[in-house]
């Protein structure tokens, strides 16, 4: 008997890779809300793919906590309560501790130069109102200091709770805030060119504080949306044209200063 076929569309669909990167970029650039549901139906017919392929990636994104799956309901995309949040920022400060040690140790001119033509990146999204990108920018300095170190698994940790920290501030993020951060991860750069490591390691404990103290403004109710619309090809740059969102009403900066974007 002759083997079944692909058909031509499940031929050229995207890979297992490509879905949890457009997923997890989704969620990186705001284009989908807190507790959204992955539908796999609307999931296959995005990415051009079959269920067992959808299947496959809703499966790593659940192993990375991006990703709840609730029996006989589906994919949801994680809604962090306020624990879990502090939970993640704590094992931040263990492995980012050691990290930025390290690079403090070995870090060179050519990396300190790349670490600082990322944050003028980060400074240009933040003057432009460029929310998705200022969002990953803000997120990846770090995983890019753990990409330096050379420690592969402690980059792919570190990546997994960037992301897992953006669901954290997606409600949370005002233009100040993104400012602030850029301000704090300058001062970091400045600290570790000086190799003063008990600076920076203050500096990096107070950058992430500031994140937590704030977690009781978590909220997890999804505005609607349209889930082809959101992971489409051309969604990143529709979102990179919208006005910069508002800071949550009603939310208040602890000690004088906005919430955070780690």
């Amino acid at each position: 008997m002759s083997r079944l076929r692909k058909s031509p569309r499940e031929n050229a669909g995207a890979s297992t890779e490509t879905i949890v990167e457009r997923i997890t970029t989704a969620v990186l650039e705001q284009r989908l809300p807190l507790g959204a549901k992955l539908g796999e139906e609307k999931l296959c017919a995005v990415f051009g793919v079959s269920r067992t392929k959808v299947r496959q990636a809703l499966n790593r994104l659940a192993r990375s906590k991006l990703v709840v799956l609730k029996p006989r309901r589906g994919a949801f995309l994680a809604e962090p309560t306020p624990e879990e949040a502090r939970q993640i920022f704590e094992a931040r400060r263990v492995i980012e501790c050691e990290i930025f040690a390290q690079f403090t140790r070995t870090a060179s001119e050519a990396d300190l130069a790349a670490l600082e033509r990322h944050v003028q990146a980060e400074r240009r999204a933040i003057r432009m109102d460029d929310v998705p990108l200022r969002n990953r920018l803000l997120g990846t300095f770090h995983v890019r200091i753990a990409e330096m170190v050379g420690n592969k698994v402690l980059t792919e940790i570190l990546a997994d709770l960037v992301t897992r920290s953006s669901l954290i501030t997606l409600l949370l993020q005002s233009t100040q805030a993104a400012s602030c951060s850029s301000d704090e991860h300058r001062a970091l750069i400045a600290a570790i060119r000086a190799r003063k490591a008990p600076l920076v390691q203050k500096l990096l404990r107070e950058h992430l504080d500031h994140v937590e103290r704030d977690l009781a403004d978590i909220d997890g109710r999804g505005s609607e949306f349209d889930l082809a619309d959101a992971l489409g090809p051309a969604a990143a740059e529709r979102k990179s044209k919208a006005p910069a969102r508002r800071a949550r009403s009603g939310s208040t900066p602890s000690r004088g200063r906005a919430p955070s974007q780690p």
